[in-house]
């Protein structure tokens, strides 16, 4: 919400206003690059610092973010996923008014190694079907995905329709498995060269990385799920108590 200006209010923080409302109006949308600041400067009839001044007040407030040797950004809004309770990244997003569609980058069949088949209660070179798929959201690739699945689930997620279709609607639906519980592990994890190219970040950008091993209700393992977010566009939310003394 743009704030109300008394003509005594110092000159930096005038010309931040008037950089917001130009944010919130659209002329300069998410992801746009700012212009220069002697561009600024001759625009707005000041000098660089008081520029300088400006733009920093909104860094600070997260409306913009600079970049080392490419300029100023507009921040794009983080889209926000609650994990209290165990949804899709689909079920999670829709809701929320976004339009979620999917890329799939490949779907085989591989053999596990010892971690993956511990995880997956499975013996060792046991195979598996592995998807890695690129979620977009609003039509930014925000998340790189490679999931494992094994036994009819696997074979089932072989053969579905999965640029159009949600994992889990598929386990459930065309399975008949009852999808209960998961065991997440969250990292920071800097973009290895192939995620980066999915998701048309720089190698080494700050990525968020899910670990998620996804359980039927009757505690069996279904699911092993590597996520890598898009650190600015994405965030996870929780909400927590208290812990009894």
């Amino acid at each position: 919400m743009r704030r109300n200006r008394q003509s005594t209010a110092p000159l930096y923080e005038r010309i931040r206003d008037a950089l917001h409302a130009r944010i919130l109006d659209g002329t300069y949308p998410p992801g746009t690059r700012l212009p220069i600041e002697h561009a600024l400067c001759e625009s707005y009839g000041v000098s660089r610092i008081t520029i300088r001044q400006a733009l920093e007040r909104l860094r600070q407030e997260g409306w913009i973010e600079k970049i080392h040797g490419q300029g100023t950004f507009v921040q794009r809004a983080r889209a926000v996923q609650n994990i209290s309770a165990l949804q899709s990244f689909s079920e999670a997003m829709m809701p929320l008014g976004h339009r979620v569609s999917n890329r799939v980058e490949g779907v085989r069949v591989v053999s596990v190694n010892s971690q993956l088949a511990s995880r997956l209660q499975l013996e060792a070179e046991a195979h598996v079907t592995e998807i890695q798929r690129v979620r977009l959201l609003d039509g930014l690739a925000v998340s790189f995905e490679l999931t494992y699945a094994a036994r009819e689930v696997g074979e089932q997620l072989l053969v579905a329709d999965l640029e159009n279709r949600d994992i889990f609607h598929v386990i459930e639906q065309d399975c008949g498995v009852r999808i209960g519980h998961a065991d997440l592990s969250i990292r920071s994890m800097p973009a290895s060269e192939k995620v980066a190219l999915a998701l048309g970040v720089g190698p080494g950008s700050a990525l968020l990385g899910i670990e998620r091993l996804v359980y039927s209700r009757d505690g069996a393992p279904v699911l092993f799920e590597a996520l890598s977010y898009r650190g600015d566009a994405f965030q996870y939310q929780l909400s927590i108590e208290r812990a009894k003394r």
